[in-house]
C-alpha cells in the first residue's frame, strides 16, 4: 500500500512540474520570467519630435545626452594610409586643478567638464556656509550674498563664473569680488579687492582638487556650457592646416609659449608685435628618460623632424579667437610635408590651455 501511495505521489509531482513549466511558458513566453532585452533597442523606431503648443516651455523635452559635433574639420593627409596617433605626451600628466595668471587676471583651469564643476562649486559654497543670492546655470554664474569677512571694514560678495575650457572636457573658474561701497547691484569689471579674489579662488580650487574624483554632473550646466572645447584643427582653402583657438590674442600668445615647450619645441626667439615664435623642434629624443614601452614601439627610427627650425605665428581672428600656423624657417630645410605639418600642429593643439 505504501509503495502504491509513493508511486501516485511521484506521478503527481511530475505532473505538477510539467504543468508549472507549461504555465510559465504560457504566461511569460518561451524565454521565461526574465527575458533578455539587451537587443531590444535595435527594434526601436524613430519618431518625429513631440510638438508642444505655442508658448509652452520645451526645455524638459531636450536631449539628455546629445551627440557633440566633431571638433577637427580636416582629414589627416596620406592616401590610403592610416595616420599616426597624436603622441600621448599632449596634455598628459597635468594636475586636475591649476591656478593660471595673466597680468592682473587669475583663474582656475580644471580638468573636468563644466557639468561636473558646477555642482562642485555649489558644494563648496554649502560647506563653507556662504549664502547664495542668485544662480544662473545657463550662463554659468553663481552670485553669493553679502559676507562679513574677518578684519574687513565692509562686507563683500563674490561671483563665480564657470566657462568651457580650451580643451575638450576642461573648465575655467573665474571669481569676481565686489565691495559694498558701491550701489551693491552692478558688478565691477575687475574685483574691488584683488587679494580677497585670490583667496577665494585658491579656497574653491583646493576644495575641487580634493573632491574632483567624486564629482557629480549637472545636466543643465553641461548642456548650457558645451564640453567640446574652444580649439580645433582646420584646413584653409589654400591647402594649409592651422589651429583655431577661441581665446583673445594676449592670452593665446601666453598659452602658446607653454604649449610649445610642452610639445618638445625650443623657443629661440619671439616677436610679440608680429605674433611670431622662432622655434626648433627637439624631437622625441628630447625626453630625458624613455621608458621600455616607448623603446619597444619606436623601432629605433630617428625623428626626421628633429632639429628643424620653424616659425609659429599667431594671428587674431576676431576679439575672442586666433589662428596658429606653423611653417619652416627659411628655405634651406626644404618644404614641410603636409602630414608632418598636421602631426606637429596636432601635438601643439593638445597642449594649449
Amino acid at each position: 500500500m505504501t509503495d502504491h501511495i509513493g508511486l501516485i505521489t511521484r506521478a503527481l509531482l511530475a505532473t505538477t512540474l510539467v504543468l508549472s513549466a507549461s504555465a510559465c511558458s504560457y504566461l511569460f513566453g518561451e524565454e521565461g520570467m526574465f527575458p533578455d532585452t539587451s537587443e531590444d533597442y535595435k527594434q526601436a523606431q524613430e519618431h518625429e519630435p513631440i510638438q508642444l503648443p505655442e508658448g509652452k516651455d520645451a526645455s524638459a523635452m531636450e536631449e539628455i545626452y546629445p551627440i557633440p559635433p566633431v571638433s577637427d574639420n580636416l582629414v589627416m593627409d596620406g592616401e590610403f594610409e592610416v595616420p599616426r596617433p597624436t603622441p600621448l605626451v599632449a596634455g598628459a600628466g597635468e594636475d586636475v586643478v591649476r591656478i593660471q595668471s595673466l597680468g592682473d587676471e587669475s583663474w582656475a583651469l580644471i580638468a573636468i567638464a563644466p557639468g561636473q564643476l558646477w555642482p562642485q562649486v555649489r558644494s563648496f559654497l554649502a560647506a563653507a556656509g556662504i549664502p547664495v543670492a542668485r544662480v544662473d546655470a545657463q550662463a554659468g554664474l553663481i552670485d553669493s550674498d553679502w559676507l562679513e569677512l574677518e578684519g574687513q571694514a565692509m562686507s563683500s560678495r563674490f561671483r563665480f563664473r564657470i566657462e568651457q575650457g580650451v580643451q575638450r572636457g576642461s573648465s575655467e573658474l573665474h571669481v569676481l569680488q565686489m565691495d559694498q561701497a558701491g550701489d551693491g547691484i552692478t558688478w565691477p569689471q575687475e574685483s574691488d579687492n584683488i587679494e580677497q579674489e585670490g583667496e577665494m579662488l585658491r579656497a574653491v580650487a583646493q576644495f575641487i582638487a580634493n573632491s574632483a574624483d567624486s564629482a557629480p554632473v549637472s545636466m543643465i550646466a553641461d548642456r548650457a556650457m558645451s564640453a567640446e572645447g574652444k580649439i580645433s584643427l582646420e584646413e584653409a582653402d589654400a591647402g594649409y592646416t592651422f589651429i583655431q583657438v577661441g581665446l583673445p590674442f594676449t592670452r593665446a600668445w601666453a598659452a602658446l609659449a607653454k604649449a610649445l615647450e610642452d610639445s618638445r619645441f625650443e623657443i629661440t626667439d619671439r616677436d610679440r608685435s608680429g605674433g611670431t615664435y622662432y622655434v626648433r623642434y627637439l624631437g622625441e629624443e628630447a625626453e630625458e628618460e624613455k621608458g621600455w614601452f616607448s623603446r619597444l614601439f619606436s623601432g629605433g627610427d630617428e625623428d626626421s623632424l628633429a632639429d628643424r627650425e620653424f616659425l609659429v605665428t599667431v594671428a587674431a581672428a576676431g576679439e575672442q579667437a586666433v589662428t596658429v600656423r606653423l611653417a619652416p624657417a627659411g628655405t634651406a630645410t626644404g618644404p614641410l610635408e603636409k602630414r608632418d605639418e598636421q602631426e606637429l600642429l596636432a601635438l601643439i593643439k593638445g597642449n594649449i590651455n
